[in-house]
């Protein structure tokens, strides 16, 4: 009988466990040696015990509770494979909750380090600035970005509109990381340095409300106070007291495949076509359905069809990418499209300064 029974050295050799291990175990009631000797208080290990030292060895691997391993060894000795395939199932489901619970925040820490390392320091202006702006082509830009706003309350410096001025152009911008939208708006009257204001979502709102086909409306900054005024209408509140993230470097994108498409018969492309769906994907780890893209060789971009794994695709938010399509409020857009890593651009064809980027998702393989 002593011949087959392996000494705790043996044991932990080939098991995998340390000797240290095979101790703790025995003290927590998890894997008991056969035998102790009442003399010495040398452990022995029956030849059954290897193949429950080499599966506690694993479970642990896998982070598994000793409680539920106990359990789990217990009916594995038993036979009793209902309990087993029970207990793994849902040990994995704590594991898949808790790597979703980390990857949202690690978004967030990775957002929070990004406007860290690359943020832009609002240019203010000392005195009152007030300057005259066209009430369509404002119009127009905001209902170009409001859709890249922010939501997302620890990140407030991305709640809200940046109104960068210089010269006669106010450029407008929205992001919330995983998009971001770009448009102007022509301006006079400011002959001053470049300044810079992010107008909270809900008065860029009250502001895109008081906009219609007057010729033109008044900006005024005083401060941290931004005013919009468009005939005997005004709307006015606090800018955000934060940095904004530079856009301008942000928006550098490598050549890609350009091509013009049609939006109406795109979008029902987009709305009908096959979809993938991320279980866990980088932007805040929830699911999401993925549109597809390939760059094809004649010159359009299509919706790839299941199964169509080509090595150039790019994977978007289908969501975001139909925001993106009404939001450019034209019947043909340019896409262009490069690295599977790099962002998907929506462009103008008559004004190439508005428009979006929507960062790609990584399809898993």
């Amino acid at each position: 009988m002593e011949s087959e029974m392996r000494s705790i050295g043996e044991m932990a050799r080939d098991s995998g466990l340390s000797v240290s291990a095979l101790r703790f175990y025995d003290g927590a009631g998890v894997l008991v040696p056969t035998w102790v000797d009442p003399v010495s208080g040398y452990r022995w290990y029956g030849p059954e015990q290897l193949e429950e030292a080499r599966l506690l060895a694993r479970l642990r691997r896998a982070g598994m509770p000793l409680a539920d391993i106990r359990l789990v060894l217990a009916g594995w000795s038993s036979e009793d494979t209902d309990l087993v395939r029970q207990l793994l199932q849902a040990h994995l489901r704590r594991l898949e909750l808790g790597l979703f619970d980390a990857r949202i925040e690690f978004s967030a820490v990775r957002a929070l380090l990004e406007c860290r390392e690359n943020p832009m320091t609002l240019l203010r202006s000392a005195s009152a600035v007030r300057l005259a702006v066209s009430a369509p082509e404002l119009a127009a830009a905001l209902d170009a970005v409001r859709f890249a706003a922010s939501t997302d309350p620890e990140l407030p410096m991305l709640g809200g509109v940046l109104f960068d001025i210089e010269g006669e152009t106010l450029h407008v911008v929205a992001t919330d990381r995983y998009r971001m939208a770009v448009a102007q708006a022509g301006t006079t009257g400011h002959g001053g340095p470049r300044m810079q204001v992010i107008v909270p979502s809900p008065l860029a709102d009250a502001m895109r409300a008081l906009l219609s086909d007057d010729a033109s409306a008044q900006l005024t900054v005083d401060g941290d106070r931004v005013v919009l005024e468009a005939g005997d209408r005004q709307a006015a509140g606090q800018c955000l007291d934060h940095d904004f993230p530079d856009y301008r470097r942000l928006i550098r994108l490598p050549a890609g495949h350009r091509a013009l498409v049609d939006v109406p018969a795109f979008r029902v492309a987009v709305e009908t076509g096959p979809v993938r769906v991320s279980e866990v994907r980088e932007q805040d780890g929830v699911s999401c359905d993925l549109s597809v893209l390939k760059a094809a060789g004649d010159g359009t971009v299509r919706v790839c069809e299941d199964g169509d794994d080509g090595q150039g695709n790019i994977a978007v938010n289908r969501e975001f990418l139909l925001h993106a399509l009404a939001a450019g409020a034209r019947d043909q857009l340019i896409l262009e499209v490069g690295a599977p890593t790099a962002p998907l651009a929506i462009r103008r064809t008559d004004a190439e300064d508005t428009f979006s980027i929507l960062m790609p998702v990584r399809l898993e393989n």
